[in-house]
């Protein structure tokens, strides 16, 4: 069965997104094992610059890395990514388990994204949209999209 993992920066703090989460975790244990790691966020100053803005994404960045294996597929979520549709996730989801290996990681940045040295360990960037989501919400977006592209993978009905 494949295992999927997400890596995300911060922890859930609402909760109707704990609950969403919960409700896919549960779809999806059916077509795979899906694990989630939640790495601590930095705290942010009320005023930025340049030199503390990369600093927290640097910091973040060396956290998620700790926990990514060296045999996965690394899929980092990044305003940078390709777009694709879900029909074309799903493929997706399907090539890299039958052509690479049974695992996939995910990532998911936190407030400021990711210092460019996670990409070095990524193989490829996804972007749901050009539109900037809160990265707790585009987790939420992540696990529906997953269960979505077994759905299709199956040929199995959901709701459009």
């Amino acid at each position: 069965m494949l295992s999927i993992q997400i890596i995300c920066v911060g922890k859930l703090k609402e909760s109707y997104l704990k609950d969403a989460v919960l409700e896919y975790k549960k779809r999806l244990s059916k077509y795979c094992n899906i694990k989630i790691i939640e790495v601590i966020d930095e705290k942010l100053p009320n005023k930025l610059n340049s030199s503390i803005i990369e600093d927290i994404k640097q910091k973040e960045t060396s956290k998620v890395l700790e926990h990514i294996k060296k045999d996965t597929y690394v899929i980092c979520l990044d305003l940078t990514g390709k777009q694709i549709s879900s029909e074309d996730f799903s493929k997706k989801i399907d090539d890299i388990s039958l052509n690479f290996n049974s695992s996939i990681t995910f990532v998911i940045g936190g407030t400021l994204g990711f210092a460019n040295q996670i990409f070095a360990h990524s193989n490829e960037k996804l972007c749901f949209s050009k539109m900037t989501f809160p990265h707790q919400l585009i987790r939420v977006f992540l696990l529906e999209q997953i269960f979505r592209a077994f759905k299709i993978s199956k040929g199995e009905t959901y709701h459009w």
